[in-house]
């Protein structure tokens, strides 16, 4: 393995690049082995262990795909081609993946390559206007063979789904499991974080912001403010029901088929990117909305994710809702959701860990 202080120039802007794909709660599910000057090791992790909501590791796999797909961009600014190969030995818990760069003579940088780094989560209420045909056209000819995408438009549409979304905040916010998580993941007083999500990109006013952290020092106090005081209304307002309002649509990914498998997750995860940045470059802003889509399928499949009386009726209840809000052609194949619309650049926002955090050796790697 080549030395760290070795790091081929090409290869650590590549790497550097890529870092910036996104994953959920900023995780950053990944680390990098170097082999060579065009050979690297993706050793890539989830969270099942710790996180209510990756239970399955299907959302680590979804981040891992956009990482991949970062890297075939980075690289074609190099007219390199990335190939990826799944180790097949490895446990679905550690996916790994031996990456080679190949020299394409002739390959024409991707556009979307120089948006890594400015693509964001934009929490806070956008413009209404509705998406032009041409914008709608772009975002679906961004996404690979075997992706389409659903829209979620006007008054009636987005009151559903903002809905949804308020609906699925009351399991979120009452229920043990996930309050650890949401007290791990927020960086308190901060503008921008490398390894969490900053409290000023929450799309909370700051009120709302120290209301929030005092109360979720402990899940005592969630519990009391949830039962007696209606704890869970005002972000679930401002965090949910009128970011959800307040868009020019809900998009939905749709793959042709049921996602089964890790790879059908990393490849939904590649095209998750791709429709992601290229928002950006037409000067949108999005929000991921995978809540309802990972509790579904827990329902789906019977899988136990709280020990709290009454949180496994919930989630079926909100499944169902779920179903009628997206079709129930499309339920089992939404691979993504979101809201997207036009409006400024979230001026707080989940950084990463610089590319020397993200090294590894084979003894190191997870």
């Amino acid at each position: 393995m080549a030395p760290a202080s070795q790091l081929d120039t090409i290869l650590e802007n590549i790497l550097d690049q890529a870092r910036w794909a996104p994953s959920g709660d900023n995780t950053q599910p990944w680390r990098f082995e170097i082999v060579e000057a065009r050979h690297v090791v993706v050793h890539g992790f989830d969270t099942r262990s710790h996180c209510v909501y990756d239970l399955d590791g299907h959302p680590s796999q979804l981040s891992l795909g956009a990482l991949l797909e970062s890297l075939a961009l980075a690289a074609s600014s190099h007219g390199l081609r990335m190939e990826a190969r799944r180790r097949l030995s490895m446990p679905d818990t550690l996916p790994t993946f031996d990456v080679h760069l190949l020299d394409s003579p002739g390959m024409l940088p991707d556009p979307l390559a120089a948006f890594l780094p400015r693509r964001s989560v934009q929490r806070r209420r956008l413009g209404t206007r509705r998406l032009r045909a041409s914008e709608k056209a772009a975002l679906a000819a961004s996404l690979p063979p075997g992706y389409g995408v659903q829209w979620h438009e006007g008054w009636r549409a987005r009151l559903a789904c903002a809905r949804l979304m308020f609906d699925n905040a009351k399991l979120r916010l009452t229920m043990p499991e996930a309050h650890r998580v949401h007290r791990d993941v927020i960086e308190w007083g901060a503008r921008f974080s490398n390894d969490r999500i900053p409290d000023q990109a929450l799309g909370v006013d700051p009120v709302t912001a120290r209301l929030m952290r005092w109360i979720m020092q402990s899940w005592r106090r969630v519990d009391f403010f949830n039962t007696w005081l209606a704890g869970t209304l005002a972000p679930r307002l401002q965090m949910d029901l009128l970011p959800g309002l307040y868009c020019a649509a809900h998009g939905v990914l749709l793959a042709d088929a049921p996602p089964r498998h890790i790879d059908d997750y990393v490849a939904a995860g590649r095209a998750m990117q791709r429709f992601w940045l290229t928002a950006t470059q037409l000067g949108l802003q999005l929000q991921p909305e995978l809540t309802p889509l990972i509790f579904s399928r827990y329902v789906r499949e019977r899988r136990a994710f709280s020990r709290t009386e009454g949180m496994q009726e919930l989630a079926q209840e909100l499944a169902g809702q779920c179903q009628s809000v997206l079709g129930a052609a499309a339920f089992d194949r939404a691979v993504f959701l979101c809201r997207i619309g036009a409006g400024p650049a979230a001026r707080a926002r989940s950084l990463r860990r610089p590319l020397s955090e993200l090294l590894v050796t084979p003894a190191t790697a997870p």
